[in-house]
């Protein structure tokens, strides 16, 4: 009777943890998107793209949102660049990209999880010739896989956040 209850209490204490990394996960997105989303205006205004390419960002999260707009691919390939996450033949830098997901917050483990993912998607995606289309491709794999993990920040607090900063 006695192992059986501390079974039990093993179960919810395993149970617990999971439920507090995936929310420290998911703030940890959330401090992540806001970081990153602070370069699109000047990536929306290089490129010479109107308001309609916010709709993107805005939706980002959203698992039912699809995102099909080739320009996207452009301004994430620009942000990313602006913050110098990208090599010159456009893939990730996986030491800056480690070193920017610690800077909000990701311990060691958590920013390699997050850079070997984009990684994979970037195999995933390594035929695809057209570098904005490519992009967006990488960033819907990575979306999906934030999804799978259920670390996707609610789009409400993004804008709350991103409101707070303007």
């Amino acid at each position: 009777m006695a192992w059986n209850s501390k079974w039990r209490l093993a179960v919810v204490i395993c149970l617990l943890l999971h439920v507090h990394w995936a929310s420290s996960s998911q703030e940890i997105m959330k401090k992540l998107t806001t970081g990153f989303v602070k370069a699109v205006e000047t990536c929306k205004q290089e490129l010479n793209l109107g308001d309609h390419i916010m709709q993107d960002f805005l939706n980002y999260w959203r698992e039912e949102y699809d995102l099909v707009n080739r320009d996207t691919g452009c301004v994430i390939m620009c942000m990313a660049s602006k913050l110098d996450l990208i090599t010159d033949d456009m893939k990730l830098h996986h030491g800056k990209a480690h070193e920017f997901a610690k800077s909000h917050g990701a311990d060691d483990d958590l920013a390699k999880q997050l850079v070997d993912m984009i990684h994979e998607c970037e195999k995933t995606h390594a035929t695809v010739q057209d570098d904005c289309m490519k992009t967006l491709e990488i960033a819907k794999c990575f979306r999906t896989k934030i999804h799978v993990l259920k670390w996707a920040p609610s789009m409400e607090t993004i804008l709350e956040e991103i409101m707070t900063e303007v």
